[in-house]
């Protein structure tokens, strides 16, 4: 996976998780639940994946336009453009 075939990656400007990650934002307002969760890396918004019941990372890039999540899950480091329908790992010093 690379970031070949992205063409949002100005977009981000958010490379780095939080140290502590509650949960999905709109997920705790609403007392919902998630399965994965994945961190906007233009705003640094987290929402819960696509398996999820109420699948808001993707909600957020629509109603944002904000292209790329981050996996948030521990030891996952890829991330996945919704604009290219792309999965690719941004390398290090490779955003600024």
């Amino acid at each position: 996976m690379t970031t070949e075939g992205c063409s949002h990656l100005d977009r981000i400007t958010v490379t780095e998780l939080p140290d502590s990650i509650a949960g999905c934002a709109e997920c705790l307002k609403i007392e919902g639940r998630w399965l994965h969760l994945r961190m906007c890396m233009s705003c640094g918004e987290i929402g819960c994946c696509d398996s999820s019941p109420n699948r808001h990372a993707t909600a957020h890039a629509r109603d944002t336009g904000h292209p790329i999540v981050l996996s948030a899950e521990p030891g996952e480091n890829w991330s996945w453009c919704y604009v290219d329908e792309l999965a690719f790992v941004v390398p290090s010093g490779a955003v600024q």
